[in-house]
């Protein structure tokens, strides 16, 4: 793999922990308005979010390159409502798109077909976050001030579970690897 496609893989490592802290704090501010569903589904997106964060890095591993894990930013901290994080997440993941589509890019100008098809996945992933995260924000506008309707929506969003991305992949499954055990 070409330095400049680890780094960029590298980089991505870094933005998936990011991403992971910015919706735990988006689910402990969810949390401390008493909505505890919303704080539920903004807790799994942490979780999946780190699931991500330690496929790239296996990937990175896998390819012999050895990834650089620089410091992670923290995370704004306090939202006003749940419409705030709602619009925040789309921001957020418009720009992940951005970033994942640039790694498909590079990995295509460098002909490294193993990391094009491993990115490929994520960009997939992408059209499904966007597309959650537009539906949320369309219902939090639909139902503006109703609160009566923001408790339904968030009985709703309570009802989300955190299913590992990649459940065939063994190096992921919680088990030590050989050479640390």
């Amino acid at each position: 793999m070409k330095d400049e496609l680890a780094k960029a893989l590298s980089d991505q490592v870094n933005a998936e922990i990011y991403s992971a802290y910015l919706y735990l704090a988006m689910s402990a501010s969810a949390e401390h308005a008493s909505l505890k569903g919303a704080a539920n589904w903004l807790y799994v997106q942490a979780r999946e979010e780190m699931a991500h964060a330690i496929h790239m890095y296996q990937f990175i591993l896998d390819r012999g390159e050895h990834p650089s894990l620089p410091a992670v930013q923290a995370p704004k901290a306090a939202f006003a409502d749940l419409k705030e994080i709602f619009e925040e997440v789309a921001n957020h993941e418009r720009k992940v798109t951005e970033r994942i589509n640039k790694i498909a890019t590079l990995a295509m100008k460098n002909s490294d077909h193993a990391c094009y098809q491993f990115i490929i996945w994520y960009v997939n992933e992408q059209v499904e976050e966007e597309s959650n995260d537009a539906d949320i924000l369309a219902k939090l506008k639909m139902i503006g001030k109703d609160q009566g309707q923001l408790l339904n929506l968030d009985k709703d969003l309570a009802t989300r579970v955190y299913a590992n991305p990649f459940p065939a992949d063994s190096k992921l499954s919680g088990a030590a690897p050989a050479t640390l055990a």
